[in-house]
């Protein structure tokens, strides 16, 4: 059996496990970050100084089987009450397992339980934090949802990201996250906001350290759009040379949606200054290396993102090795 970890966060992540979690011979272990800020993630962290439980609810009803029909109960937003007014229900139910059983890895496992979870989901770290961007005129952003939600129309790239701990003089990674990292067999990041939902993960001390050492293979999925305040005129090659200078190490392969979204998504998505991703393979950083290019994407609704099955099927071809890589020059 394959064990495969991810790491990530947000919708990115989501689509990745709902795809991969009905594939056999495989045991999925999603690495989740800890800095989500906005809605009521935000609200319950600042109100009870809890760890945000939006990310891992996400994880969690990808990997049940009652997807459906859990999204529409533990997604619902109380609208009476006035303190549980904006709240799901999901995140109300995970905060209140946490604090019973005295942990929010405990509560993680119990909401897991209840929905029949195969697969394990771990926080990146239990320590509370905030993430804070510098940029590249050296003002600071503080809080995931403002970095994510950039004010103005112009803003500095950011330059990196680091963590900013509440009750403590450092963050460490919770251990089964590193032990997960070295039994794995593939470790996929993304697709997800490079800097808040990868980053996020990244910038936790020790993770890096262990998908230096890791015998695992490190694939990528690099995003369909561009985003502002993050990304912005990114190519493909811009988003993989910028997560290899924080790992400090090469990725073993990359994976890249071919598919161009239609012309009047792509007009909508240009109002947010977002971008379709591309990539000019003749460009001498691709060269010698190790890329899979498919049809990946799914636009219904008009959002475009990632079709989990496809995902999931390409992604399972690679770790079962029979997908072949896009030709490459020797560089």
């Amino acid at each position: 059996m394959k064990k495969i970890v991810t790491i990530g966060g947000g919708s990115g992540q989501f689509a990745l496990l709902s795809g991969l979690r009905d594939e056999r011979d495989i045991h999925l272990t999603a690495v989740v970050s800890m800095v989500d800020s906005g809605g009521s993630t935000g609200r319950l962290r600042d109100e009870l100084g809890i760890l945000p439980p939006g990310d891992v609810l996400k994880c969690i009803l990808a990997l049940s089987p009652y997807q459906e029909i859990a999204r529409t109960l533990l997604l619902k937003r109380f609208r009476q009450n006035k303190r549980l007014q904006g709240h799901n229900a999901g995140n109300m139910l995970l905060t209140m397992l946490s604090r019973y059983t005295g942990s929010f890895p405990s509560g993680i496992q119990a909401l897991a339980e209840i929905l029949d979870v195969t697969g394990a989901i771990l926080p990146v770290t239990i320590d509370k934090a905030t993430l804070v961007a510098r940029l590249t005129n050296g003002s600071h952003i503080y809080g995931e949802s403002a970095i994510d939600v950039p004010r103005g129309n112009q803003r500095e790239k950011i330059q990196e990201v680091f963590l900013v701990p509440h009750h403590s003089d450092a963050i460490s990674v919770y251990p089964p996250v590193i032990t997960a990292l070295r039994e794995a067999d593939h470790v996929i990041i993304g697709p997800g906001d490079l800097f808040t939902s990868i980053f996020s993960n990244l910038v936790v001390p020790g993770v890096c350290q262990a998908l230096r050492e890791t015998r695992a293979k490190l694939l990528y999925v690099v995003n369909i759009m561009t985003k502002f305040g993050e990304t912005h005129n990114y190519m493909g090659r811009d988003f993989v040379s910028t997560l290899e200078a924080c790992l400090g190490r090469r990725v073993d392969g990359v994976v890249i949606n071919t598919r161009r979204p239609d012309a009047d998504l792509l007009e909508n998505y240009s109002s947010q200054k977002a971008e379709f991703v591309t990539c000019d393979f003749t460009d001498a950083s691709w060269f010698g290396r190790t890329y899979y290019t498919a049809d990946l994407l799914e636009t219904s609704g008009d959002i475009v993102r990632h079709d989990a099955k496809k995902l999931a099927a390409l992604i399972m071809r690679i770790v079962s090795g029979e997908q072949e890589a896009d030709a490459c020059a020797a560089g």
